[in-house]
C-alpha cells in the first residue's frame, strides 16, 4: 500500500510538473496554403482552471474555458465557436484550432516552441511605410478603395487594413530580406500580409487569408492569396484614383420620415418591438450584426460601455443579430457565449439568418456591411447610420470612431421630442 501511494504521489508530481512546464508565453507558428503565419500564445493554469491568450495586435482574446491534463489541454474559445486543442511533448506543443464560423468554418494546425533565449537582430537599412496609405479596391460593397494603417518602429511594424466592414484586426511582424511579415492568429482572424516597399513609392502588397474569397469582387476565386498596391493619398488623389467609402454615407434609409421599427425574439424566445415603453421616447443605437463577424466583436465591446455610461440618460441599445441556421439548431449556443463574455446588457435579438438582413430591416438602402450602426432620435426616426467598425487595431481611425459616436449620442440624448413615436 505504501509502494502504491509512493507511485501516485510520482505520478502525481510529475502531472503538476508538466503542467507547470506549459506556463507564459510560447512562440507559434500555422500556415495559410505554403506561407508560415507566426503568432505567440500565452497559457496558465492547470486542470480545469487552464486558460489560454491569443493576441489581435496588442488585444488579448482569452479562452473562455479549458482543461490540461496530462500532456494533452483543451482550450474554448466560445464567443467565437473555437477551440483550440493541443498535444505537449518534449518541449514543443502540436495542435490544431479549429472555428465553426461562417460558410463552415475552418481547421489550422500550429506548433509551439518556447521563446528563444537568442537576442533578435534588428534588420539594418530598413525603409520608413509608417502611416496611412490607401489601396484601390473595387468590392462587391460597392467600394473603390481601402485604407492601410502602419504604425512602425524601427524594423518592426503593425498594420490593418480598413475596407467599408470594418478592419482586419492587428497584423504585427517585422521586416526581413527586403520586406515586410505582418501576422495574425486570434479569434476568427488567421491572417499574413506581405508588404514590399518598391523604388517608386508605392507598397506591393500580398494578403494571405482563409477567406480572401470573399474580398474579391466575384468572390469566385479558391486562392488563399490576393495582391494589391498602395499608395500615399497625396499620390492616390494626384493620379485620380478614387477615396476610400465614407462610413457615414454608404448605407441610408429609403424615408428620413419613417420611424425605424423592429420587433424581433431573443435567444429565450422574448419578443422586443420598437414601439415597446423601453423605447418610446429614448434615443436607440440599432446594431445590425452577427457574432460570425469579427468586427462586431470589436464593436460590441464599445456599445457596452456606451451603454452603461449613457443608459441613466436615455440611452438605449439594441442589437440586431442575423445568424446561420446551424446557431439556431444549437440553440444559439455562440450567441449566448457572445452576450455572456462580453457582459451585454442590452436586448440581444434574433432577426434571422444573415441572407435575410435586406428583408428584415427593409427601411434601409444600400445595407451590406457587419456591423451597421443606426443612431436613432428620441422621435424615433434614424439620424444617422455609420457602416462597419474600425477597432482598436485601426489607431486612430478607431479614436475618430469613438468621438463620432459619442458626440452622436450626446447630441441627441440632448434634444427633446415633441413627436409621439
Amino acid at each position: 500500500m505504501k509502494r502504491l501511494l509512493s507511485v501516485l504521489a510520482v505520478v502525481a508530481t510529475s502531472a503538476v510538473a508538466q503542467a507547470g512546464t506549459i506556463d507564459g508565453v510560447w512562440e507559434a507558428k500555422s500556415s495559410i496554403g505554403e506561407v508560415d503565419v507566426p503568432f505567440k500564445v500565452e497559457f496558465s493554469g492547470e486542470g480545469e482552471n487552464f486558460k489560454g491568450t491569443l493576441f489581435d495586435g496588442d488585444v488579448p482574446v482569452h479562452s473562455t474555458s479549458g482543461k490540461l491534463e496530462g500532456d494533452t489541454f483543451v482550450l474554448k474559445f466560445d464567443h467565437f465557436l473555437g477551440k483550440l486543442k493541443g498535444t505537449i511533448k518534449d518541449g514543443r506543443i502540436e495542435g490544431a484550432y479549429s472555428n465553426a464560423g461562417r460558410e463552415g468554418g475552418y481547421v489550422h494546425e500550429f506548433s509551439a516552441v518556447r521563446p528563444s533565449n537568442k537576442p533578435v537582430v534588428a534588420a539594418k537599412d530598413v525603409p520608413s511605410i509608417d502611416g496611412q496609405w490607401e489601396i484601390p479596391h473595387e468590392s462587391a460593397k460597392g467600394e473603390k478603395a481601402w485604407r492601410l494603417i502602419i504604425h512602425q518602429k524601427g524594423d518592426e511594424a503593425a498594420a490593418t487594413i480598413l475596407r467599408i466592414d470594418g478592419d482586419t484586426g492587428g497584423l504585427k511582424g517585422r521586416y526581413q530580406d527586403g520586406k515586410f511579415i505582418l501576422s495574425l492568429f486570434a479569434g476568427s482572424k488567421v491572417l499574413r500580409l506581405d508588404l514590399v516597399p518598391t523604388k517608386d513609392g508605392t507598397l506591393d502588397l500580398t494578403l494571405h487569408s482563409t477567406y480572401a474569397k470573399f474580398l474579391t469582387k466575384s468572390g469566385e476565386t479558391d486562392k488563399t492569396y490576393l495582391k494589391y498596391v498602395a499608395y500615399r493619398p497625396a499620390d492616390a488623389r494626384a493620379k485620380g484614383l478614387p477615396e476610400p467609402t465614407d462610413p457615414l454615407k454608404h448605407t441610408t434609409v429609403r424615408n428620413a420620415s419613417e420611424r425605424f421599427k423592429f420587433q424581433f425574439p431573443d435567444v429565450d424566445g422574448k419578443v422586443y418591438s420598437s414601439e415597446d415603453a423601453k423605447f418610446k421616447g429614448k434615443v436607440v443605437v440599432a446594431v445590425v450584426t452577427g457574432t460570425w463577424c469579427p468586427n462586431c466583436h470589436d464593436e460590441a465591446q464599445y456599445l457596452v460601455e456606451l451603454h452603461k455610461k449613457y443608459r441613466d440618460q436615455g440611452l438605449e441599445v439594441v442589437a440586431l443579430d442575423f445568424e446561420e441556421n446551424e446557431q439556431q439548431e444549437q440553440n444559439y449556443k455562440r450567441v449566448r457565449a457572445f452576450v455572456k463574455h462580453y457582459g451585454v446588457e442590452y436586448p440581444y435579438l434574433i432577426a434571422g439568418a444573415p441572407l435575410e438582413m435586406w428583408t428584415k430591416v427593409p427601411q434601409a438602402v444600400n445595407l451590406n456591411t457587419w456591423p451597421a450602426t443606426f443612431f436613432i432620435g428620441r422621435d424615433g426616426l434614424v439620424k444617422q447610420i455609420h457602416a462597419g467598425f474600425a477597432s482598436p487595431a485601426s489607431a486612430e481611425l478607431n479614436t475618430e470612431l469613438k468621438k463620432e459616436f459619442t458626440e452622436t449620442i450626446e447630441k441627441l440624448l440632448s434634444e427633446n421630442s415633441t413627436a409621439s413615436r
